[in-house]
């Protein structure tokens, strides 16, 4: 009994050895042989020079040529509203009617006394001249005369400034009065707004001020708003300063016919201040960005190692990437400029870009590319 278990244990060992020299063969052979991964499915643009002007950014502020907030000018009650909430009034247009039933009588009080000192001065005039009276009546009663006439013109500016009417032709706001309603002097009624054209004011740090000058053309784009993009010029630079800031506020002109921009919109205005300098302009999705450095990947053909052997590969080239450090410049849209690092006509990897190093095997789709405009229009902006 115990000859066969030491038989059977003699045979199964003998069986293990046998299993175990053959899989150590074969894992010999595997790590003979090269590792070579999958290649990284990418996408790539050719790298071509450009031109990029150089332009000065900030942040902006619209704001109307000329607006005000409409007031009475007089007290008294509302009798008549002549406008609608965000209409086109004309210059001198009559928008607000105030009550002048008490003005007009005493005006036609004041013209009738008016016509009474009128023919008083008449016979004055006749009776002086027969030395009937004295040359003081007679002036007494030309001063008189004067007097009442005077007074029908003050009446009648009284009833004139009772009569609110748009100082300028604009677009009204929200009415802010109803009929009936009894007016303050300086009680708000309408505001109105001249909108072409239109300033964009904005701020540049006090060493671009040598850099600008009144004329310079600048654009402006809102980003919440598709398609909102104006071209203007440069119509005032502050002569002061801002102590709190070192900043220069600057003003430009727009022409607004659709009336796209709106006095206090948001926008941002860039200055176009010289010729521009050469670039290499690419995706920002292309840039690998590291504390050490930033980087870009070059596809190329590359150099196979040779084997664990020694022996050189079947394959003595394959295409993979080359991690190229950069210096970069300004970004405009999706793009950002090259400064050094790229050539014109070298193969940029543009997406993928996180899970490549350098050398690694790289399989080029170009079917679907990241975008790559200057100036991008998000679908849903």
């Amino acid at each position: 009994m115990a000859r066969r278990m030491i038989l059977m244990l003699a045979v199964v060992f003998g069986v293990v050895g046998v299993l175990g020299f053959f899989k150590f063969r074969q894992i010999q052979a595997a790590m003979s042989q090269p590792w070579n991964p999958p290649p990284e499915a990418v996408t790539t643009v050719v790298a071509q020079p450009a031109t990029w002007p150089a332009t000065l950014s900030a942040i902006g502020s619209v704001a109307a040529v000329r607006g005000v907030t409409i007031s009475a000018d007089l007290p008294g009650l509302v009798s008549a509203i002549h406008f609608d909430s965000g209409k086109r009034v004309a210059a001198g247009e009559v928008l607000v009617e105030l009550d002048t039933k008490q003005e007009q009588a005493q005006l036609t009080a004041a013209e009738a006394d008016r016509d009474l000192k009128q023919l008083n001065l008449t016979r004055a005039e006749d009776l002086s001249k027969q030395g009937v009276i004295s040359k003081a009546e007679y002036d007494q009663a030309q001063a008189e005369a004067k007097q009442t006439e005077a007074k029908v013109g003050e009446i009648r500016a009284t009833i004139a400034r009772k009569r609110i009417r748009a100082p300028f032709t604009g677009v009204l706001g929200i009415r802010q009065v109803n009929l009936g309603q009894y007016l303050n002097g300086g009680d708000p009624i309408v505001p109105l707004q001249a909108l072409d054209p239109i300033y964009v004011n904005f701020s540049l740090p006090q060493q671009a001020v040598p850099q600008i000058k009144s004329g310079d053309a600048v654009q402006v784009r809102s980003e919440g708003i598709a398609g909102l993009e104006a071209d203007g010029k440069i119509t005032a630079i502050n002569s002061v300063v801002d102590e709190a800031t070192r900043n220069v506020q600057v003003q430009a002109s727009f022409a607004n016919p659709a009336n796209l921009l709106r006095p206090g919109m948001f926008v941002t205005a860039e200055v176009v201040v010289g010729q521009g300098s050469p670039v290499i302009a690419i995706p920002a999705s292309s840039v690998s960005y590291a504390p050490y450095g930033d980087s870009v990947f070059i596809v190329e053909e590359i150099q196979a190692p040779p084997g664990p052997d020694g022996k050189a590969p079947e394959k003595k080239t394959y295409k993979g990437v080359r991690q190229q450090f950069v210096k970069l410049g300004p970004a405009r849209g999706d793009l950002i400029a090259v400064l050094t690092g790229v050539k014109p006509g070298e193969e940029v990897v543009t997406s993928g870009v996180f899970k490549l190093r350098d050398k690694a095997a790289v399989q080029v789709n170009n079917e679907k590319q990241p975008g790559s405009s200057a100036a991008p229009k998000p679908e849903d902006s």
